[in-house]
């Protein structure tokens, strides 16, 4: 009797609308990139307008499809307005974020309020945002909360920079747990220590890579296209059974 083979879900994003915030740089840039390689039609927001009408427009010429929003995911009633007045997105790359990074006796009201503002605060209501426009739509859609590998251990001089990212591993948890009766997916993206423009000074201080070095398995820095695959996978069909989890692109860094 022949043997009927079971087919491997799409990874294609043909006909569907993906939504990336940071999109203008890095991680951002590396994520919006790989959705329209993909057939998604991307937004690329930032509050960097000249960052992101270059990104798209790169897009646009390696044949993709490509908008721009242009926006503080900080200012929280501006982004669920713009949401709100735009149909839903099938998947959206929860990217904004930033660090200030000080030993945990000198972490000053500024910097937490700073980081806490956009790396839990933004993207929480970013997240709200469109989901709320998904459900309202009836999409089937999949939200891809960028956290790291310090959401889940800890490291010196990043106090609230892990607060920020443990308390995002957590509201994602949440957000599977209501938001999958409606066919919405919500996982995060945990990645390592990333070349980037942002961050390739940091790697010239030997003591810095030196440490950086020690707790990567695999012995080197990530680049951005490393984390270009599991967008795509968790955009797609490819992972249509995952929600509520935590995917660590870590270069082994969390495995002990």
């Amino acid at each position: 009797m022949p043997i009927t083979l079971p087919t491997t879900p799409s990874f294609r994003l043909d006909g569907r609308r993906a939504l990336v915030s940071g999109a203008g740089r890095g991680i951002g840039l590396a994520a919006a990139a790989a959705l329209a390689a993909a057939g998604a039609a991307v937004t690329l927001l930032s509050r960097t307008a000249a960052e992101i009408e270059a990104a798209a427009a790169a897009i646009r010429a390696a044949g993709g499809t490509a908008d721009t929003l242009v926006l503080d995911i900080a200012d929280i009633a501006g982004v669920q307005a713009a949401i709100a007045a735009r149909p839903a997105y099938h998947a959206f790359v929860n990217n904004a974020g930033s660090a200030r990074h000080a030993q945990f006796l000198e972490v000053t009201e500024g910097d937490f309020d700073a980081v806490m503002g956009l790396n839990l605060r933004g993207c929480f209501f970013a997240a709200q945002a469109v989901a709320r426009r998904m459900a309202a739509e009836g999409v089937r859609g999949s939200i891809i909360n960028v956290s790291s590998q310090m959401g889940h251990v800890g490291g010196p001089n990043r106090s609230v920079y892990c607060a920020s990212k443990f308390a995002m591993e957590g509201w994602t948890k949440v957000m599977a747990i209501e938001l999958a009766p409606l066919g919405i997916r919500a996982n995060t993206i945990g990645p390592t220590f990333i070349e980037t423009p942002l961050t390739r000074p940091f790697f010239e201080k030997p003591e810095f890579s030196a440490w950086v070095l020690s707790k990567l398995k695999l012995g080197r820095v990530g680049q951005v296209e490393e984390l270009m695959g599991p967008v795509v996978f968790l955009a797609s069909d490819a992972s249509s059974l995952m929600t509520g989890s935590a995917l660590l692109v870590d270069g082994g860094w969390t495995a002990e």
